[in-house]
């Protein structure tokens, strides 16, 4: 899992730094551990995560204890950070999407950035059909994909409550990608249009020929406490306040490069003219 291995690799990284700034030598470092010296070159090169009585010892060696709970914290992070798919669709994809309705019913402020398909939280119901059937068919996971759809249709509630807050993201590529065919896009696009109407909502899109500036895939930030972002086989869940800063860094550059209110609905509606145009 390649986000994870760079957080391994970034512990590591820091560790190292924490011996050079003592001016120890790798071999040096593994005599006052009592370590095999490989062991330390592992550790530092992300190849093998320490244990948290590792990280005491190395600190302590170091004679720089006051970094010890930063590390452990780091070291929590990346063993809770790593989710795989099959635990979470195990039960179902409607249990899924009922966790999603606690969280964000906790959260008053939601930033999500999604490249190239539309955000759960505005799907119609066709459309969110024909991405959980995805789901479901490419995970292998319990086929409950009706409860899943309509769950999934309770999370879009929250958007009528005045208390929440919601600034979405999505890539232009988004309005184009066929999900379901281009029936089901005109109507999705047509509800879009829709949900530019609500106050508690801005909606940017980025445009396909805005500059590349951010390597980023989709996220969400929730208020400042946690960050989720999914990727083929994982759910990572990032709750390090150094990435969480550095998610709001991104999403606000992507920002900058959005367009909103009228900018955003001629690109909804170019694509929407599209594909009515296809179905004619």
């Amino acid at each position: 899992m390649r986000a994870v291995d760079d957080a391994r690799a970034a512990l590591g990284a820091r560790l190292r730094e924490l011996r050079r700034a003592a001016h120890l030598s790798g071999v040096d470092l593994a005599a006052r551990c009592g370590w095999h010296s490989s062991k330390i070159s592992r550790i530092e090169r992300g190849k093998q995560a320490p244990s948290e009585a590792d990280l005491a010892v190395w600190c302590e060696a170091c004679e720089n204890l006051a970094v010890l709970d930063d590390l452990v914290a780091s070291l929590r992070n990346l063993r809770s950070m790593y989710l795989e798919w099959q635990r979470t669709v195990a039960a179902g994809h409607a249990y899924r999407q009922r966790q999603s309705i606690k969280l964000e019913g906790q959260t008053r402020l939601i930033r999500w950035f999604a490249p190239d398909t539309l955000p759960g939280l505005l799907q119609t119901e066709d459309y969110a059909r024909a991405v959980l059937r995805a789901c479901i068919a490419i995970t292998a996971g319990r086929d409950d994909l009706d409860e899943a759809v309509a769950a999934r249709m309770v999370r879009k509630l929250i958007l009528q409550r005045g208390a929440h807050r919601f600034h979405i993201l999505v890539g232009e590529a988004a309005l184009h990608r066929t999900v379901g065919n281009s029936a089901v896009m005109a109507a999705q696009l047509q509800s879009l249009l829709e949900e530019l109407e609500r106050p508690n909502l801005r909606l940017g899109v980025i445009p396909l020929d805005a500059e590349y500036r951010a390597p980023a895939t989709n996220f969400v930030i929730y208020d400042r406490a946690q960050v989720l972002t999914e990727t083929v086989s994982a759910e990572l869940t990032i709750t390090r306040p150094s990435e969480i800063a550095l998610h709001e860094k991104t999403f606000a550059l992507l920002a900058g490069q959005a367009a909103y209110n009228d900018a955003a609905q001629a690109l909804i509606v170019g694509a929407l003219e599209r594909r009515t145009g296809a179905l004619r």
